[in-house]
C-alpha cells in the first residue's frame, strides 16, 4: 500500500506542478458559462463517469453543470453559451475524439482531462481548446510476474477536476467583486 500511495501522490503532485497553466485556462473557459447564460456540460468516458457524478452530486458541485448526453444521445438544447468538459482515460480515446470533433463542428468550446499518449494521432489534445494531462498511463505497482496492477485513473482525473473547480471558484470570486 505504501508504494501505491507514494506513486499516486507523485502523480497528483505532477499534475499540480505541470498543469497549472492548463488548469487556469480551463477554469477561465468554464467560468465563461457560469458568468454568462451558459452551462458546463459534462461527459465522462467509461470509468471517468465517476468524475461527472462527483461534479454533479458531490459535496462541491460544479456550478451550472449538467450532463452533455441524455439517454445516450447528445442534448438537443446546446448552444454557443455552453462550455464542455470531457474526461477520458487517455488522449487517444476514439470515442472522446469523435465526440470532441462533433462538438467543435457545432462551435463549442471544450476543456478535457485525459492522460496524454505521446506520438499518437489523432489526439484529444489537438482538438479541444484546453487540455489537462492527468499523467497516468500505466498501472503503478509491478507484480512478480512482470505485469502491473493499480491504475488510479479516477483519482488522478478527480484531482484535476478539483483543481479546475478551485481555480474556477477563485475566478468567480474575483469577478463578483
Amino acid at each position: 500500500m505504501k508504494i501505491f500511495a507514494t506513486q499516486t501522490i507523485g502523480f497528483l503532485q505532477k499534475i499540480a506542478a505541470e498543469e497549472e497553466l492548463a488548469l487556469e485556462d480551463g477554469a477561465r473557459l468554464l467560468a465563461q458559462a457560469v458568468i454568462g447564460d451558459g452551462r458546463i456540460l459534462l461527459h465522462g468516458f467509461h470509468e471517468m463517469e465517476a468524475v461527472v457524478i462527483e461534479a454533479l452530486y458531490g459535496p462541491d458541485p460544479l456550478p451550472k453543470a449538467a450532463r452533455l448526453m441524455e439517454n445516450g444521445r447528445l442534448r438537443d438544447d446546446i448552444d454557443e453559451t455552453d462550455r464542455v468538459l470531457l474526461i477520458a482515460r487517455f488522449s487517444n480515446d476514439k470515442d472522446a475524439i469523435s465526440l470532441a470533433e462533433r462538438l467543435k463542428e457545432q462551435g463549442l468550446e471544450i476543456a478535457a482531462i485525459s492522460a496524454v499518449v505521446k506520438d499518437e494521432q489523432p489526439s484529444l489534445v489537438d482538438i479541444v481548446d484546453v487540455h489537462i494531462d492527468s499523467k497516468l498511463l500505466k498501472p503503478v505497482i509491478p507484480k512478480d510476474d512482470g505485469s502491473r496492477i493499480g491504475m488510479p485513473t479516477v483519482i488522478t482525473a478527480s484531482f484535476a477536476y478539483y483543481c479546475l473547480l478551485l481555480t474556477m471558484d477563485d475566478i468567480l470570486e474575483e469577478y463578483a467583486q
